[in-house]
């Protein structure tokens, strides 16, 4: 059992997976704790699972087979770790790593889980999204705060950390695949009574991102309505 995982999902992201994994592997060799690092690759057709078997002296990596989601593949990642603290973040590093030092000490101290936040302090964006990209991000928000829940400012930045009881708990009950999975591992979390802790965190837009602003912002707005009717 190690201290730490970190979960990083994956979906054609052979120009960018080899990098972010060293780069994660050298931070934490630096450190006096054990740790492993868990990539889920969910059905890339570009050779990122080729890529990753060549880094298996360092990662574990996980096919999905298909292509079923992110919300799945940090599901996957989630429940498969034995960590006694899990830590998903996205495979470009929009979040610098070093950030889990914000992260560890708080779940350390007992909270269930804890979350980065684009939107505590936004002096901490060093690079910006598009504009749009912007707006439609904080209009979601403001779908999440009437829709299924209130006083999370930043539910989509993809740095979060759970405990392991708190990973076993939502993730194992969690069922949307898609990208508002973050929403409702934090209604499950809440439901269950756990406590959340937000910290303003690093972020570096990457304009590779695989979001269509369009195609997935309609498919997160209907999820928010399933999130209610599957945990009600």
């Amino acid at each position: 059992m190690s201290f730490l995982s970190i979960i990083i999902p994956a979906f054609n992201e052979v120009e960018r997976i080899g990098k972010t994994i060293e780069k994660v592997v050298d931070y934490l060799n630096k450190k006096d704790f054990t740790w492993d690092i868990i990539v889920v690759d969910d059905g890339s057709t570009d050779g990122t699972l080729d890529l990753l078997k060549k880094y298996d002296k360092y990662v574990k990596y996980i096919s999905q087979g298909k292509n079923k989601g992110k919300g799945a593949a940090i599901r996957r990642g989630m429940l498969e770790s034995d960590s006694q603290f899990r830590i998903f973040t996205d495979a470009d590093l929009s979040t610098p790593i070093y950030e889990i030092e914000k992260i560890l000490p708080i779940l350390n101290s007992g909270v269930d889980v804890c979350i980065g936040s684009r939107a505590l302090d936004r002096k901490m964006v060093k690079e910006h999204q598009p504009f749009y990209r912007e707006w439609m991000g904080r209009v979601f928000n403001g779908f999440v705060q009437m829709i299924v829940f209130r006083g999370i400012s930043d539910t989509q930045c993809g740095f979060k950390g759970f405990t392991a009881d708190a990973a076993n708990k939502i993730f194992s009950n969690a069922k949307i695949n898609g990208f508002s999975f973050d929403v409702e591992a934090l209604y499950l979390a809440r439901k269950y009574g756990l406590n959340i802790v937000q910290v303003p965190v690093e972020w570096y837009n990457d304009a590779r991102s695989k979001v269509s602003p369009i195609k997935d912002s309609y498919n997160m707005f209907k999820e928010l309505f399933k999130i209610r009717k599957l945990h009600h």
